[in-house]
């Protein structure tokens, strides 16, 4: 099987990342910018609740929870966590 040179990196990337959190403190740190950042600042009485929303992303993969970050090169996982832990 044949991976691309930019799919290596990004695997081998997500492998780094994966060690650095467990999936218990990307939870936390989501669920805390959903409470502080998305709730309190952008309130919408049909969002989800901090509870329902902890349960969405429980269900979750490490990986998916990294995408929910939205993080890249710019704004990196590091500094997200740093933000919101």
């Amino acid at each position: 099987m044949v991976i691309g040179k930019c799919r290596l990196l990004r695997i081998l990337s997500l492998c780094s990342i994966i060690m650095d959190y467990t999936k218990a403190q990307l939870v936390d740190a989501l669920v805390a910018e959903w409470e502080d950042y998305l709730c309190h600042d952008y309130y919408d009485p049909e969002d989800l609740t901090s509870e329902e929303y902890r349960k969405e992303m429980e269900e979750l993969t490490i990986e998916q929870l990294i995408e929910e970050t939205s993080t890249d090169e710019i704004y990196t996982l590091d500094e997200f966590m740093e933000n919101w832990v």
